[in-house]
């Protein structure tokens, strides 16, 4: 039986009512909190939870004279097509190998341009150093990749231009399917490593100086403190980096990797991405494609869960 209690003499009101009061008064009491997140909450109902209700078009065949509730269901006809698909095997390596690939080299860089910067005493020496490693950021993809091919071409490359003079064969490197992760991943590193930083950077600023007063009274070098007191105290901040990135793994970029694609490397470009929009969207198979997106979401649900849980476990850090 729900309890119920007094009101300033008044009608007796339920438990849950009450709490439910307090709530509106407290919130009432911050409305400016609350009208400075609504923005961002609008945002995200409106164009990330309101159009969920157009993923059933995954379980059906998707008519559009129909629409989305009169097309007929299809069950899973369209993951059973993808998974059973001839390249089902190539995609999946090939997108995880990517993801992982890029993971491995850019998050530890990332880490270790902040330590370095942060070692960076001079002020002038280091705002040119954040400007060049941030600058690069803010490039676009199309731009990126119109230059790799200029820089690499064959004929006019420098850098084939470079291996002439070293008496080295030129190499067709946007041709080769060898080079192709590579030069994804080493191109994305060089692009977001600098930008990337910013966020160990502000964290580092948070670390405690009296540890630093601390070993430097116990006679710790600087590559010691680094060590014993800036990667600890960035500890927290990386686990829940690594975490996000984590969950995005089956999530490789369409247009830079579309834009890098050609005949000769699509044994190692064709990611699940580029698939989707040659059979799904150009071929107008709207709910193979809507389909495959699904299976990619819940594939990186799916392991952000997971690797929270072992975080959550093995560090005491997680996300929630």
């Amino acid at each position: 039986m729900e309890r119920t209690i007094q009101v300033n003499g008044g009608e007796p009101v339920s438990k849950g009512a009450g709490r439910l009061r307090k709530r509106v008064k407290k919130a009432l009491r911050n409305w400016e909190l609350y009208a400075l997140i609504s923005p961002v909450l609008v945002f995200f109902i409106l164009f990330e939870y309101f159009p969920m209700y157009g993923v059933q078009i995954a379980f059906k065949d998707f008519i559009a004279t129909k629409g989305i509730w009169g097309s007929p269901w299809a069950g899973l006809k369209h993951f059973e097509r993808f998974m059973q698909g001839f390249y089902f095997n190539r995609l999946m390596i090939n997108t995880i190998a990517i993801s992982l690939y890029h993971l491995a080299l850019s998050f530890p860089l990332a880490i270790f341009l902040a330590l370095m910067m942060n070692e960076v005493r001079h002020s002038l020496l280091r705002r040119t150093v954040q400007t060049i490693t941030y600058a690069p950021h803010f490039i676009s993809v199309v731009v990126l990749v119109g230059m790799m091919t200029v820089f690499l071409s064959p004929q006019t490359g420098l850098v084939n231009q470079f291996l002439g003079l070293m008496g080295v064969p030129r190499v067709d490197f946007m041709a080769e399917a060898a080079w192709f992760k590579s030069l994804y991943v080493l191109s994305g590193v060089w692009q977001n490593t600098g930008w990337s930083s910013i966020i160990f950077i502000a964290a580092l600023a948070g670390v405690d100086p009296q540890q630093h007063e601390s070993a430097m009274l116990d006679g710790a070098s600087r590559w010691q403190r680094i060590w014993h007191v800036n990667i600890p105290g960035i500890m927290p901040t990386i686990i829940i980096l690594l975490i996000l990135e984590c969950g995005k793994i089956m999530t490789v970029g369409f247009e830079k990797a579309f834009l890098m694609q050609n005949d000769m490397n699509i044994a190692a470009s064709d990611v699940i991405a580029t698939h989707v929009y040659r059979s799904g969207i150009l071929g107008a198979q709207y709910s193979f494609a809507a389909a495959v997106g699904l299976f990619n979401a819940v594939i990186n649900l799916v392991l952000l869960l997971t690797v929270n849980r072992i975080s959550r476990k093995v560090t005491a850090t997680s996300l929630w």
